[in-house]
């Protein structure tokens, strides 16, 4: 098996057949996925780096992996620094770094099908300073260097019935026809899988943790659609699904298909469509309209059959969670756990179910100083063993046809009593994250306005968190959805300033990291519901939580929490056991009902 420092020789190579300086690989697909195929994980093959996302750029002499916070332990840890260098984001960027770094007169390589249009011109833009230019790429070098590369999938699409949808199809295609016409548009460009999965109510294999099939969708004024699909993955149950005003076509016919839009004026997301996209319309003389994607709101707006959808499965779910949780009580404490036989556990305790289709993404399984890395993903050469008196974290979720669940539980391992240390920083996370469940806010309200509600009592201490503090969720769709955000709006993060909006479900997660010892989130989802309050001047919104597990309770300090704090995490306990204790029996139900004892 070729070694990494061998690949990062062989891309060299190949780049310089190519006439090129350097070229820059991201974490994407040609629909600027989050989570991608096995096909396009071109980082990971390159670089050993398996978060979800980052980015690298190869010089001739010289390489750099971009991360953000989430991950700046997990790249130390599988990427080699005698190759590449390591870069924070937001601190610096691509741009910046080519910018300062960039042979004079380079010529520096990208794939259109990987990367969107603002990237793509900013990257030019830094790089005219020296002289040098980002040059589209017919074949990309990495594929070309990559022996063994898998080939997409071609898992057959299946539709999505509206018994879990809440909305036909031809409902959804009507009303982007309407959203259309009322700006005059003739089409609209939906390259996004989760989009596309939701405006036809199809879902998919082809992604590993998110339900979706690798296509294009061509949208148009007068209601019909074509979706561009690779012919193999449409069997007669999709075609009769689909109907007439569907047209199928193989996905080598889509660039044609945006060709063939000359003089149209045509919608087109720039940051969910790749820059490949835009480059296909204008070069066919299209008239291109840059906005967002007209199923984004719609579908992160969740209907009432997609919020009672969520309900049953998060009751389903936490009743797998809280099996889970006693049995990591009984057995960790033995030393008999690892972080892989755990996150193997907990999946069996989802698929006892018989209703789980997929886990929403890799368990993160963290003990002890594992569970600092905040998007850590276990390995068979990184598992450790939940030792006794150890932190442990666990964050994961599961795949229904009624709903995506993820939740994230920290637990102490004993015998002997947590750390005050530990009791502290947990219990400053739970207030901030019951200041978040209670909050009340006016219709407007932006998801970067209620960040700091999670991070105050951290801040208080002079603590802080790497990350956001609550993303967007599907319905049997993609865990990480927009476009609402909870999170700090510093460097303009997308989402951030979407005003959230009743139907929404976003996760409450704050947390705290110490760096080689341990770290804790408290995970719940969500839902954004009006509230009626007496006097109120105008419309405000709350929360309703959704996910129901016990919290650890030896690990809240009780005399940090006010009245209000104690009384909001006993009542979320009687409900825990309200919502879970009918699925539950035995050692299971006994263990819950002193899991939810009142404090």
């Amino acid at each position: 098996m070729q070694t990494h420092e061998a690949r990062l020789d062989a891309l060299r190579k190949q780049l310089a057949a190519d006439g090129l300086d350097g070229f820059v690989i991201p974490i994407s697909d040609e629909h600027m996925s989050e989570y991608v195929g096995a096909y396009a994980q071109r980082l990971e093959w390159l670089t050993g780096f398996g978060g979800s996302a980052g980015t690298a750029v190869v010089l001739a002499d010289k390489a750099a992996i971009f991360v953000d916070g989430r991950y700046t332990l997990q790249v130390r840890d599988q990427v080699d620094g005698r190759l590449w260098s390591y870069e924070s984001v937001p601190q610096t960027s691509v741009a910046a770094w080519l910018g300062e770094h960039a042979p004079q007169g380079a010529r520096i390589g990208y794939d259109a099908w990987l990367h969107a249009k603002g990237w793509a011109d900013g990257v030019a833009q830094a790089l005219s300073a020296r002289a040098a230019s980002l040059v589209p790429v017919a074949t990309n070098p990495v594929d070309a260097v990559w022996d063994d590369q898998p080939a997409p999938s071609l898992a057959p699409a299946v539709p999505h019935a509206d018994e879990h949808a809440g909305k036909s199809a031809h409902e959804k295609r009507a009303e982007v026809a309407e959203w259309l016409g009322a700006r005059g548009l003739d089409a609209a460009v939906i390259s996004a899988l989760d989009s596309v999965a939701w405006l036809l109510n199809i879902r998919g294999a082809d992604v590993d943790r998110t339900p979706v099939a690798l296509s294009f969708v061509l949208a148009h004024a007068d209601g019909t659609a074509d979706l561009f699909i690779a012919p193999e993955k449409v069997t007669p149950e999709l075609a009769a699904h689909l109907g007439n005003a569907v047209r199928v076509q193989p996905r080598e016919a889509f660039v044609p298909a945006l060709q063939a839009l000359q003089g149209r004026k045509v919608a087109v997301d720039p940051e969910r469509a790749v820059a490949a996209i835009f480059h296909a319309l204008e070069g066919a003389g299209a008239q291109v309209v840059a906005v967002t994607d007209p199923v984004v709101l719609p579908k992160a707006i969740k209907n009432p059959v997609e919020q009672a959808g969520h309900r049953a499965a998060q009751a389903r779910d936490g009743a797998a969670i809280a099996r889970f949780l006693r049995w990591i009580a009984v057995e960790a404490p033995q030393g008999a756990v690892t972080e892989l036989s755990a996150a193997d556990r907990l999946q069996a305790f989802r698929a006892d179910t018989s209703l789980l289709r997929d886990l929403s993404f890799d368990t993160i399984s963290g003990s002890g100083p594992n569970g600092a890395v905040v998007h850590y993903r276990v390995s068979e050469e990184t598992s450790r063993t939940l030792e006794p008196n150890s932190v442990y974290l666990v964050d994961s979720g599961g795949q229904y046809l009624d709903g995506t669940t993820d939740i994230t539980r920290t637990v102490w391992i004993g015998p002997d009593a947590p750390p005050l240390e530990v009791k502290d920083r947990f219990t400053r996370v739970l207030k901030g994250h019951i200041a978040l469940a209670r909050a009340v806010f006016p219709k407007g309200t932006a998801g970067s306005q209620l960040d700091s509600f999670a991070r105050q009592f951290l801040w208080a201490a002079g603590l802080d968190y790497a990350h956001g503090t609550g993303h967007g969720v599907g319905s049997f769709l993609s865990v990480h959805e927009g476009p609402q955000r909870i999170a700090k709006a510093a460097g303009g993060q997308a989402g951030t300033g979407q005003e959230l909006l009743p139907g929404m479900i976003l996760s409450n997660e704050p947390g705290y990291y110490k760096a080689g010892a341990y770290g804790i989130r408290i995970e719940n989802l969500v839902l954004v519901e009006r509230r009626e309050m007496a006097g109120a001047e105008g419309e405000f919104f709350g929360f309703e939580t959704l996910t129901f597990a016990p919290i650890a309770r030896d690990l809240v300090d009780v005399a940090l929490l006010s009245a209000e704090e104690l009384d909001w995490l006993n009542a979320y306990h009687a409900r825990v056991r309200a919502v879970l204790a009918p699925q539950l029996d035995g050692d299971d139900l006994a263990w819950l009902e002193a899991a939810c004892a009142p404090l």
